[in-house]
């Protein structure tokens, strides 16, 4: 079998480079003269770059910059083609919606960048294909409400901007200044670091007087938490955090543009969370039952790791990034939810019947299933 192909094989190549044609009938003559176009071709150069394309590809949009006369007012007399100082990268998917009728977004690209574009060349987003909509409409969406939140923040000339207040400024609008941003002065960068010191302090005391220390000399007891046999350290450390904390939220609510505003948002409500505890426990009094829920309340207290978001940009685009994709995230939970419901009832009913089973109804096989989705996959 192998000879016979090695025979036949110099015959089919000679075949394929057509030296040996396998079919009788003559190859069509070649056309004597090519047809013209009746179109006429035009050199588009943006930004240096220049494209070329027929007029007829342009025609078929005339609502848009290209397919109208108004791109007569970018002629060039002297280079003959027709100029714009825009974004070359750009324009490439905008000339292939001429081209081919369908407008894909450019992922990598700016979504403020890309909709002035399409504004200028009188392009409607609408129209962008059911493949990139998705995307541009999450960007848009991301960006709208990143936007709308630094509009507040800045409301009245008082936001986190570089740019100088004006000389009438008034103290409780240089202050709000030097809350959002504390590189205008060296009292608000003081500030600004005592306070992360302090969020780290009580972040770090919080852990370490939960851990076992040995008992004082002399005294033969099981080790306690560090939290009892220092209590008088750790309560002074925790009330000069918390007088600290206190004293950062009431002058950001008094230098508030928006005190109402401010009060209800996410970072205010966590600064109200992470010192209530302290402010509870003086007040209540010394019963066991009511110590018992006080200590239980006091896990709130980790909420004060959160106040790191004030003085980390990274924390900040991680949040924005976790809101963004909530839709994603909950599907995702979604998904996870009806995977364990089915396994642990399988689980259940294979266990059904055995003696001495774990999995005696279908919540109790839901752990199994979680740790086994979340461990091995």
């Amino acid at each position: 079998m192998a000879a016979g192909v090695a025979t036949w094989l110099p015959f089919a190549r000679a075949a394929a480079v057509g030296w040996l044609p396998l079919a009788k009938a003559p190859m069509p003559s070649a056309p004597l003269e090519r047809r013209r176009r009746t179109d006429e071709m035009l050199v588009v150069n943006v930004s240096g770059r220049r494209f070329q394309t027929w007029k007829d590809t342009l025609d078929r949009y005339p609502g848009t910059l290209l397919g109208s006369s108004e791109k007569d007012f970018f002629f060039s007399e002297d280079t003959q083609e027709y100029f714009f100082d825009r974004d070359a990268d750009m324009f490439r998917h905008i000339l292939n919606f001429y081209r081919t009728g369908k407008l894909h977004y450019p992922r990598q690209e700016c979504i403020a960048a890309f909709d002035e574009e399409l504004a200028f060349f009188g392009v409607i987003p609408e129209i962008i294909g059911d493949c990139c909509m998705e995307e541009y409409r999450d960007r848009k969406k991301e960006n709208a409400e990143r936007l709308a939140e630094d509009g507040e923040a800045g409301a009245g000339g008082e936001g986190a901007s570089d740019c100088p207040l004006p000389p009438d400024s008034t103290g409780r609008q240089r202050l709000w200044r030097a809350f959002e941003n504390p590189h205008t002065s060296t009292v608000a960068l003081v500030f600004y670091y005592v306070t992360g010191f302090f969020i780290a302090v009580s972040v770090i005391a919080n852990v370490v007087e939960t851990v076992p220390c040995r008992p004082p000399p002399g005294q033969l007891h099981e080790t306690v938490p560090c939290g009892e046999r220092f209590g008088l350290a750790f309560v002074c450390m925790d009330t000069a955090c918390v007088l600290i904390f206190t004293g950062e939220y009431i002058l950001r609510l008094f230098a508030a543009p928006d005190r109402w505003h401010f009060a209800r948002s996410v970072m205010s409500i966590i600064d109200v969370v992470a010192i209530l505890p302290y402010y509870i426990g003086l007040v209540m009094p010394k019963n066991e039952d009511v110590s018992g829920a006080f200590v239980t309340l006091r896990v709130f207290r980790v909420f004060r790791i959160f106040k790191f978001s004030r003085h980390s940009q990274g924390l900040r685009i991680l949040g924005y990034t976790l809101k963004s994709c909530a839709s994603e995230l909950g599907f995702l939970l979604f998904s996870l939810t009806m995977a364990i419901i089915i396994f642990a009832t399988v689980m259940y009913y294979a266990e059904k019947n055995t003696e001495g089973t774990n999995f005696i109804s279908i919540p109790a096989a839901f752990w199994y299933t979680i740790v086994t989705m979340t461990t091995l996959g």
